[in-house]
């Protein structure tokens, strides 16, 4: 991303707990941003996970949401497709808005929403079936398709977007649990994009891959930001830095920092964060 290109973060959740300092606002860039979240709180029953997160994540970018384990990045990945609607007890207050749209408004469709923001697992999952079938699958059941011609060519475009059809194109018809560890998370990936999303959320995608494997993921969230808004989730300090414009810091449920990922992890405004990238805790 040029660096005269910028985003905004702010929060209302007051001092860090360890810096004391205020998280500081940046100036966006030209147009609307694809996610706005607001005086966000998030409860599992009584305890709150998340407080007062407020993030603006702009088209076309990957974010990096980088952290400790604990420290509520996944459950903020996850109530962007309100995936944590499943969890007995849960609860949001607060907006979150896709295009201006916000998505736990009561006349929400959920079954839209997972459409237009698909989901990458840290664990590869793919179903026991055929890759052509894997890929397949959403188109099947979200009726997208009107043509064994036209769900064909989706699969194969939807595979060449996950930089998986050279390996597998010539055995489409093969389970997809005899691919290796990094072709199955791409065939997931693949997955996702075939029923076209507008927003990609990615748990930890790579953290259980080979370095080779690692890459061609890296490369290929790259290649992907051109088409999507990419939200991603890593324990990787050299993965945040390498694949994303923009990282925020979160520690104990709150956004303590957030900005471009080259700030971020040359001169962060926080001593936080700078801790926390340098290695000094974590």
């Amino acid at each position: 991303m040029p660096e005269s290109a910028a985003w905004t973060a702010t929060t209302n959740a007051g001092p860090a707990p360890a810096s004391g300092a205020a998280l500081a606002a940046n100036a966006a860039p030209a147009g609307r941003p694809k996610i706005d979240v607001d005086r966000m709180n998030f409860y599992y029953g009584p305890r709150r996970a998340l407080e007062d997160i407020a993030l603006k994540i702009y088209p076309n970018q990957v974010t990096a949401l980088i952290g400790p384990s604990g420290c509520g990045k996944s459950t903020f990945l996850r109530s962007l497709n309100r995936m944590n609607d499943i969890v007995p007890g849960a609860r949001l207050e607060g907006s979150i808005r896709i295009d201006d749209q916000d998505i736990y408004a009561p006349a929400v469709d959920i079954v839209d929403l997972r459409r237009r923001v698909g989901m990458v697992f840290q664990k590869s999952n793919p179903f026991p079936k055929s890759i052509f079938d894997n890929v397949a699958y959403g188109l099947r059941i979200n009726r997208l398709v009107r043509s064994r011609e036209e769900l064909r060519g989706r699969v194969e475009a939807s595979l060449k977007s996950a930089a998986l059809w050279n390996e597998v194109g010539d055995r489409l018809h093969t389970s997809a649990l005899a691919l290796s560890g990094g072709q199955q998370q791409r065939l997931c990936i693949a997955r996702a994009l075939a029923i076209e999303p507008e927003i990609v959320l990615m748990d930890e995608p790579a953290s259980a891959l080979d370095p080779i494997a690692t890459q061609r993921i890296e490369e290929l969230i790259y290649e992907l930001k051109t088409r999507y808004t990419i939200v991603i989730v890593t324990h990787n300090m050299q993965q945040a830095a390498r694949v994303s414009d923009v990282t925020a810091f979160f520690w104990l449920g709150r956004v303590v920092e957030c900005d471009r990922t080259k700030k971020i992890f040359t001169n962060p405004a926080e001593k936080l964060t700078e801790d926390y990238v340098t290695g000094r805790f974590g």
